[in-house]
């Protein structure tokens, strides 16, 4: 590593190939997770918050780091290096995988180094092979299909530095190898048309009219990779499901989702960072009915049913990783809590989990009537606060305050006028309103 890639490196922070450890302590649980992934390196001598502390390198300390590597089942090869009083352990991926330490089993998500059981760690190797599908070279997809506006528009927002050659950057990221060659993940994030070399990796949306899947309305195929499909599949999501509006005193209008948007949120993260995406022939689907949401993706569950919402094993590491680094996944193995609370602060049922050869979570809408007649009452309600505040705003002021149409408006005025609340003194000109009633007896 030279003194460029090292800044880089320390500037970057902390990713699903770099760690940072201020001594030896626990380095075996990285050794073994970085040679169970793609491989890594371990920088000694740096703390988490990316400041170089140094760290005495001699004899004695490789020592022990060759003791700790031959002490793996089976032995794990490493490479050393110095750089500004910082030991850089190179750990390569391993062709003998999976190993183990001391401690058990360990595989990098994300940013760290996740402790896995004999039996987990056994069924993810066996089911995709010790090459994950995202760490697979596309030798189809060239320079031309990469779409380098997508990928530095995401280390703009992930704030890491363009400093390196494009080459390099790809490389320190893991999304390509040293002679420059793309894997999968780089095709699924930054390919100009992902969907030519992989097209099972798409999100289908539909929106069907009643409870069943005889009658579509509308029905998008989001195929542009995973960070827009993520985004296209939100703004389906606010043209197809209702929404209330919230004001705030001089705030612009805040638009609601029936459903929350955090829980649909972390459903579609969960979809697109843990599907399996070596199924060919099936892709994330949404479903829209009157009565709910379903949202699927193909692949069993890679631990216990019995861990379910307390874990988080991914089948795409290096993918999971990368959409931390832009805050679209928070803490691991926290989504499915979040998913849950979200629902429970917005009064509505649980989501309901399936699990067969793909994984389904559904959401279950608030009833029509119910939900019109909240927003009915919490619009007439504004209304009233706002005469009460100013008794000669007009219409249009009261469109303006409430985001409703002038007609929409009228429509409430009218109302609250028949059932006694609000009276018109003098002309629609020059006159003003009077409220006769408080809202309570208007509900």
């Amino acid at each position: 590593m030279d003194k460029k890639t090292f800044d880089f490196v320390l500037g970057k922070g902390e990713d699903y190939r770099v760690e940072f450890k201020e001594n030896l302590s626990g380095i075996e649980k990285d050794i073994v997770a970085f040679a169970n992934a793609e491989g890594g390196r371990i920088l000694v001598g740096i703390s988490d918050d990316n400041r170089i502390k140094g760290i005495e390198i001699n004899n004695r300390l490789k020592a022990d780091l060759q003791s700790i590597t031959r002490n793996c089942d089976p032995p794990i090869h490493i490479e050393l290096s110095e750089i500004d009083n910082v030991l850089v352990v190179s750990v390569p991926e391993s062709s003998k995988k999976p190993h183990r330490c001391s401690q058990g089993f360990y595989l990098r998500t994300g940013s760290i180094s996740q402790k896995l059981t004999v039996d987990e760690i056994r069924e993810l190797f066996n089911k995709q092979g010790k090459l994950l599908y995202e760490e697979i070279i596309n030798r189809d997809f060239f320079l031309k299909d990469f779409d380098a506006e997508k990928f530095y528009g995401f280390l703009k927002k992930a704030n890491v530095s363009k400093t390196l050659p494009q080459q390099d950057l790809l490389y320190n990221m893991g999304l390509a190898n040293s002679k420059g060659e793309f894997n999968n993940a780089a095709i699924l994030l930054f390919g100009k048309n992902p969907s030519k070399f992989i097209p099972q990796g798409i999100i289908t949306c539909v929106l069907y009219k009643g409870t069943g899947k005889a009658l579509i309305i509308d029905k998008k195929d989001f195929k542009s990779g995973i960070i827009s499909n993520y985004n296209d599949t939100k703004s389906f999501f606010y043209k197809n499901l209702r929404l209330r509006y919230e004001i705030k005193g001089f705030e612009p209008r805040k638009e609601i989702l029936e459903i929350p948007e955090e829980a649909l949120k972390e459903a579609i993260i969960n979809a697109v960072s843990h599907r399996d995406y070596s199924e060919k022939g099936a892709v994330i689907q949404v479903d829209i009915f009157d009565d709910r949401i379903e949202i699927s993706d193909p692949g069993e569950l890679l631990f216990d049913k019995a861990d379910f919402g307390k874990r988080s094993i991914s089948r795409n590491p290096l993918i999971f990783g990368l959409l931390q680094r832009i805050n679209l996944v928070e803490h691991v193995g926290s989504g499915i809590a979040r998913m849950r609370k979200a629902l429970a602060d917005a009064g509505l049922p649980e989501p309901k989990f399936d699990f067969t050869n793909f994984f389904t979570v559904t959401f279950y809408r608030p009833a029509l009537k119910e939900t019109t007649q909240k927003t009915t009452q919490k619009t007439a309600q504004k209304i009233i606060e706002l005469i009460i505040a100013n008794q000669k705003i007009t219409r249009a002021e009261l469109a303006k305050e409430t985001g409703l149409s002038e007609d929409g408006i009228k429509f409430n005025l009218n109302k609250l006028k028949k059932e006694g609340i609000l009276k018109r003194i003098g002309p629609d000109k020059g006159g003003h309103w009077e409220v006769k009633q408080t809202k309570k007896k208007a509900g």
